[in-house]
């Protein structure tokens, strides 16, 4: 297996188990939103707080997996690691830092 197969075998391998940690969160998030509140005023009221929070991270972590499932889709198109603005190779230290990324890290910067 040549260099580059081995860093595309590589970032697959990264960007799917990044998919399935990401996807059991949100799952979490939701079994967590779908429990009824059984507690006391003052418990139900620290729980309800805690609704903008796990809001925040469901959404947080969906749009990942939106990123995600689109770099799995670039890379199965062999489109993964070219810069959807300058159309350059992005560096592999920045895929491998960032393997969802679609910008080198200049276009990053200016955008």
């Amino acid at each position: 297996m040549e260099l580059s197969q081995l860093k595309t075998e590589s970032v697959r391998k990264l960007l799917l188990r990044k998919k399935d940690e990401l996807a059991n969160r949100v799952d979490t998030i939701h079994d967590h939103a779908r429990n009824p509140l059984d507690a006391d005023s003052a418990e139900q009221a620290a729980q309800l707080g805690n609704v903008e929070v796990k809001v925040a991270l469901e959404n947080e972590a969906m749009q990942e997996l939106v990123e995600i499932r689109s770099a799995l889709q670039r890379l199965e198109q062999g489109e993964y690691g070219i810069c959807a603005s300058c159309g350059e190779e992005i560096s592999w230290e920045r895929l491998e830092a960032r393997p969802a990324c679609t910008e080198c890290v200049e276009c990053a910067e200016l955008g």
